[in-house]
């Protein structure tokens, strides 16, 4: 039966039919024929001289087109394809249920309500990325209840070589942690199938044949290393490559010393105001300090510097910059614009251009882009530098916790394993006493007793 409605022409289940009204019903009609005791279903669109063929079986719609203009052939046709179906549906292939790219669009649709305002907009995005770009690629005409741990491990090994490069054809393959993200995402997705009903467990989506990785350490800057960088950045803010980039170059410099003196992620460096930023004298120290309120992934805290963190913002307060900057222009102004330069406001960003850092160029130039074991140094490097230091320092690590809003268990496993200082030499090199032997011989053996009658003695084999 078909259902006319405006321009176009829907195929609808006989069923339907008393819920249409009598004129359309009447057009329908003209054009569909019943089949299989009006199981199937064979008509024709308007826009089409082939005839089509429908039916419902394993709980949804199957349809089909017959490549005939004759209606005979195209009756035999759908009746052949008919009886297929019905084998296959005997033989268990033929399974109904909600398919993969029904509960990734469910799962998309609640992810981005329910999350407004509580998850970054990049984050919520990344989610519909890969969604559509490999899970719906792969598993996306797949029934959901159909997706096994084994199915899952078959997109594992997909995932390898679904991605190659455009010009050479090379195969990219994926780091570790896409993989992971993509498993976040089909986790998402089959837990909101399980939730609507659509199926009755999440299978396991472990990765097989998975050894236990050693745990490696975060990339930072030992002492030696820091020292070269700041030196590094020093002199490229005072005689930087280009003239117009002194202002980004000076900006670099103060980036390097606040972040090392704080311990910030860099996208809570991002965010901070010269309003969330205070200067106060520690009375428990008797230094001057910084107390900032930082805005990111932990919500609302705050943060205590050390004391080289003091002069970097008062720099930064001091340094003029453009009001608004043009798209491929400099904060701190161009030839001719000094009289536009002003100070900073209270709710401007202490780092407006943090991406335009040239933090990747000193690092290359110094030969510290990577670590001794391989990792990448990055922003993120001068947060784990921060940690690393105030451990060696002999810093409480409850407090560097604390202080740098993560956890105690992220700081044991990822930073204090490679600090040399965390370990007592005094604790683990003990030596203990004389032998109670020794000290049996020194002080001399009183002479044995003989045993009392009846006593049961025990002769020491020699």
């Amino acid at each position: 039966m078909l259902y006319c409605c405006g321009w176009r022409t829907y195929p609808l289940l006989t069923h339907f039919t008393q819920y249409l009204p009598h004129q359309h019903t009447v057009i329908a009609m003209q054009n569909t024929h019943l089949l299989m005791g009006d199981k199937l279903h064979v008509y024709r669109r308007p826009e089409s001289p082939f005839w089509f063929c429908s039916t419902f079986l394993a709980g949804k719609n199957h349809r089909k087109s017959t490549k005939e203009e004759s209606l005979e052939h195209a009756k035999r046709i759908a009746e052949e394809w008919y009886l297929s179906l019905q084998l296959r549906n005997r033989a268990g292939e033929l399974k109904g249920g909600k398919l993969f790219s029904e509960a990734a669009g469910k799962f998309e649709a609640e992810y981005a309500a329910l999350t407004a305002g509580e998850r970054n907009a990049s984050y919520v995005k990344g989610h519909s990325t890969r969604i559509r770009l490999y899970l719906n690629t792969f598993f996306g005409d797949e029934v959901v209840s159909d997706i096994t741990p084994q199915k899952v491990q078959e997109y594992r090994v997909w995932r390898m070589s679904a991605k190659k490069h455009p010009k050479t054809g090379e195969v990219l393959r994926p780091s570790k942690t896409s993989i992971h993200h993509d498993i976040v995402t089909l986790r998402h997705i089959l837990k909101t199938a399980q939730r609507h009903g659509w199926i009755k467990y999440i299978p396991d989506l472990s990765a097989p044949y998975k050894a236990s990785g050693k745990v490696s350490h975060r990339a930072w800057f030992s002492p030696e290393e820091y020292k070269a960088l700041y030196n590094a950045t020093r002199a490229r803010a005072a005689t930087p490559p280009k003239k117009r980039w002194r202002w980004e170059c000076e900006q670099l410099h103060d980036f390097v010393l606040f972040m090392v003196n704080t311990g910030l992620r860099p996208d809570e460096a991002a965010r901070i105001e010269f309003r969330d930023v205070e200067i106060e004298h520690d009375k428990a120290t008797g230094e001057t300090i910084l107390v900032t309120s930082v805005r990111g992934k932990r919500g609302t805290g705050y943060n205590k510097s050390m004391p080289g963190a003091v002069i970097p913002f008062e720099r930064l307060k001091q340094r003029k910059r453009m009001p608004k900057r043009a798209l491929k222009g400099s904060w701190g102004g161009g030839a001719g614009q000094d009289d536009l330069l002003e100070l900073p406001q209270a709710t401007d960003l202490l780092f407006p251009a943090l991406r335009h850092h040239h933090f990747n160029t000193v690092l290359d130039e110094t030969k510290m882009k990577f670590d001794r074991e391989g990792n990448r140094r990055s922003a993120y490097s001068l947060r784990h530098t921060y940690i690393c230091l105030r451990l060696m320092e002999g810093a409480d690590i409850y407090q560097v916790a604390k202080n740098c809003r993560t956890s105690v268990e992220m700081i044991e496993k990822y930073y204090a394993p490679h600090i040399k200082n965390m370990i007592n030499a005094a604790a683990v090199n003990v030596r203990g006493g004389p032998s109670n032997d020794g000290q049996a011989k020194r002080q001399g053996s009183p002479k044995s007793a003989k045993p009392k009658k009846g006593a049961v003695t025990t002769k020491r084999r020699q």
